[in-house]
């Protein structure tokens, strides 16, 4: 009797072991899948059904499937987080993680890379390629030092004059009403060298400044002047080309190392594939959007002569002293410019 109470004793607490350990793991179970589970919470000033929407969504579901669901996306469009200041600040305290850029507000984070923004430094495809392949590598390590992961580049393209009046030289500009984005150093140092006086306004504020005709001239890619609806409101667009503006994705990287290392390698692999192919979309919707305006009346207006575009050459290169030491060094300069000439 003895034995056999023993026995039926130990069984009982041997299955109330096992019921524990079975509950114990229903509990738990689902805690351990959700430390293992990463969002990126990732903001966009570009708006839903865009290009640039439609390639970070692709991301999305592609890094999911790749991960088997461990890596999301939670997207901020059309700027529901405030512009890209505001963005910044939000990545800064953790409340954002990753968000898409413009030059402006690359810069915001790492002043340097302005340098890729400057007016009239590129003349072909060819020199922006070599530029960029040869200093991605420094920018990166410089964006990480800021606490920043650089996970591709997403330039927005070239930049040229809107105008209501025909912009052909520098004196054409002088007589018009410009516009500049406020608080741009950039295009505030250019139009100095020009001894032009422009009209800082938010960017929010330029189609309405148009209507009224506070200013009469306006600088863009041809899509962002399409999207906005600036072109409705001039008649001409130069061929030449004002600059060519960078853009690029940045994640935190609190954030990116966080992600265990096979999550870092299926988003900086998917990332890099996925925005080289929106920099293609963004290049062939720039050549449509000007194909669109000609057909709403805009007309491509051509400098004058030679001379003439030799002038805003040197107004260029009078702004980059202007910005040497100040924006970036003049070291870096020299690298972008080398890399130039050898394009050239």
């Amino acid at each position: 009797m003895i034995c056999s109470s023993f026995i039926v004793h130990r069984s009982f607490r041997w299955r109330m072991i096992f019921i524990w350990l079975v509950l114990g793991s229903l509990l738990f179970a689902p805690r351990a899948f959700a430390a293992d589970s990463h969002t990126i919470k990732f903001s966009t000033l570009a708006p839903e059904g865009s290009s640039w929407m439609i390639a970070m969504r692709e991301l999305a579901k592609e890094a999911s499937k790749a991960s088997e669901g461990r890596l999301k996306f939670k997207f901020y469009p059309g700027g529901v987080s405030g512009d890209e200041k505001d963005v910044i600040r939000k990545m800064r305290i953790g409340q954002l993680h990753s968000a898409g850029f413009t030059g402006v507000g690359l810069g915001e984070i790492l002043r340097e890379v302005r340098v890729l923004d400057l007016p009239f430094l590129f003349e072909s495809e060819e020199e922006i390629v070599r530029v960029y392949d040869g200093m991605t590598e420094y920018f990166a390590e410089q964006f990480e030092g800021q606490g920043y992961v650089l996970l591709g580049w997403v330039p927005v393209g070239w930049v040229h004059f809107f105008s209501v009046e025909k912009i052909a030289s520098i004196d054409d500009l002088k007589r018009a009403r410009p516009w500049m984005w406020a608080g741009d150093p950039l295009v505030n140092a250019m139009y100095k060298a020009m001894n032009v006086s422009p009209i800082p306004l938010s960017i929010n504020d330029v189609l309405m400044s148009l209507q009224t005709r506070m200013v009469d001239t306006v600088y863009s890619s041809p899509q962002g002047a399409l999207a906005l609806q600036w072109f409705s409101k001039v008649r001409y667009m130069t061929r030449y080309h004002m600059g060519y503006a960078t853009g690029g994705v940045l994640m935190t990287k609190r954030a990116f190392d966080r992600l265990p290392d096979d999550l870092k390698k299926i988003l900086k692999d998917l990332s890099a594939k996925r925005l080289k192919a929106l920099t293609q979309t963004i290049h062939d919707e720039n050549l449509e959007s000007i194909r669109v305006m000609q057909e709403n009346g805009v007309k491509m207006m051509e400098i004058a002569s030679p001379e003439a575009s030799e002038t805003f050459r040197q107004a260029g290169k009078k702004a980059r002293q202007m910005l040497t030491g100040d924006l970036f060094s003049e070291e870096t300069l020299r690298r972008v410019e080398s890399l130039i000439g050898a394009a050239r």
